[in-house]
């Protein structure tokens, strides 16, 4: 049974707590960091296993691609460091 005596409870002012569609301005730099991160995971993972299920090398362009990996780690802390609130 309620109380019909006991206050509404207060409704959240921050749209972004509850779920909503609000992104900070400097989210799209986190995303491009996990993007580029994760490419160039995959493309360190194709190095490996091309010469496993194939007779051939891996060609040039993979190799370039796995340095998407530290580009994407760096922009990463570039966002950390962006975001990160300033001590006093």
């Amino acid at each position: 049974m309620t109380n019909p005596s006991a206050p509404p409870p207060p409704h959240d002012a921050d749209p972004s707590s509850t779920g909503g569609g609000q992104r900070r301005p400097g989210d799209w730099l986190l995303q491009l960091a996990l993007g580029l991160f994760a490419l160039g995971l995959l493309a360190i993972i194709a190095i490996f296993l091309i010469p496993v299920l194939s007779d051939g090398s891996p060609g040039l362009w993979l190799y370039f691609a796995a340095m998407l990996a530290p580009l994407g780690f760096l922009v990463a802390v570039l966002y950390a460091l962006r975001s990160g609130r300033r001590s006093r």
